[in-house]
């Protein structure tokens, strides 16, 4: 695995560096010897950030935690990574109706970890166990906002009345708003 580590505001001192290697590396069953694993430190108002990025074929596995001691936010990404991967792993198997063989993509991931059962968690699998139905009126961003906080919601869906498309507003971690918008390929 091709680790890239950078900072913002911080200095990747080697035993950082070491620390990522290590933790990190745990994952190295995973992945195939070329995958790059995007590794990004911050530190914020006292809080130590680390994101991890990891480009698997079609999809992007990614973490990011922050805590007050860099070391732990390390360990806290490596334990959610590996969550998603035997998410992924149930995913693709599940998309191949149990054939583990026909599941394994071309790229990144270990056809081994596909294959193997040890690593199946059924209490990882992917439940939805509510649907909610509700009326779509056209609004703009700024609106869809103010709704947003009215009903004290992290997020809103609503038909954006300039392109008449399905959007979606946020509430981001910053405090200020994010507007998720269709793009169709």
């Amino acid at each position: 695995m091709n680790f890239i580590i950078s900072g913002k505001n911080i200095e990747v001192t080697p035993g950082l560096k070491d620390a990522i290697e290590q933790k990190l590396g745990k994952l190295e069953r995973y992945f195939t010897p070329e995958t790059e694993i995007i590794v990004t430190l911050s530190v914020e108002k006292g809080r130590q950030k680390i994101e991890v990025t990891i480009p698997v074929k079609g999809n992007i596995i990614r973490s990011e935690q922050t805590s007050s001691d860099m070391y732990v936010s390390i360990d806290l990404v490596e334990e959610i990574i590996e969550r998603q991967l035997r998410k992924y792993k149930n995913k693709l198997v599940a998309k191949n109706q149990g054939h583990p063989t026909s599941a394994v993509p071309s790229g990144s991931i270990k056809k081994e970890f596909i294959e193997s059962e040890d690593d199946a968690a059924e209490d990882d699998e992917i439940r939805i166990v509510r649907t909610k139905k509700f009326g779509i009126k056209p609004m703009y961003p700024e609106d869809a906002c103010i709704q947003m906080e009215l009903l004290g919601h992290s997020f809103f869906v609503f038909s954006n009345a300039e392109t008449e498309e399905v959007n979606v507003v946020y509430k981001r971690k910053d405090g200020s708003f994010g507007l998720i918008e269709p793009e169709f390929s």
